[in-house]
This record gives structure tokens, sequence and C-alpha cells, in this order.
């Protein structure tokens, strides 16, 4: 059975990778998304690795909605 994570916010985090965890996304504005942290991994992978909160934190986070990217894509 997969982990299910409760957050306020959309994070992507090296040390989720690989752990099958569904991710269920609260948003401050009411709005609530659920996605799988591989596939969006996978997706963002790139251009994750162009960031310097990736290369520091190992992390990503976004307070406010889905980033643009994977907003279209499956990723339940």
């Amino acid at each position: 059975m997969a982990n299910v994570i409760q957050s306020k916010r959309f994070v992507v985090r090296q040390s989720l990778v690989g752990k099958d965890a569904t991710i269920n996304v609260t948003f401050k504005n009411g709005k609530t998304a659920t996605y799988n942290h591989d596939k969006v991994f996978s997706l963002m992978k790139d251009k994750l690795e162009a960031m310097a909160c990736w290369a520091k934190y190992k992390s990503y986070t976004a307070s406010n909605n889905i980033p643009m990217m994977v907003r279209n894509e499956d990723i339940a």
C-alpha cells in the first residue's frame, strides 16, 4: 500500500523519491489536489536539478497551486 501524506503545500523531496508516496494537498485558498510523488518527480526532474532550492535542500515547494509544468499532466 502506498504512503499517503497530508500537506498544506505542493512538495517534491529527494527523500520521497521511490517510496510510491501519494500526497493530498489542501492549499490555503481551499483548493485540493492529489498526486503521485514519483510521477511528478519524473516530470519535473530536469527543471528541479537546475533550481537552487533543489541543490541546497533537495526539496521544492509551492504554497498556492500545482506548478504549471505538471498541471495538465496525469499525476494521480
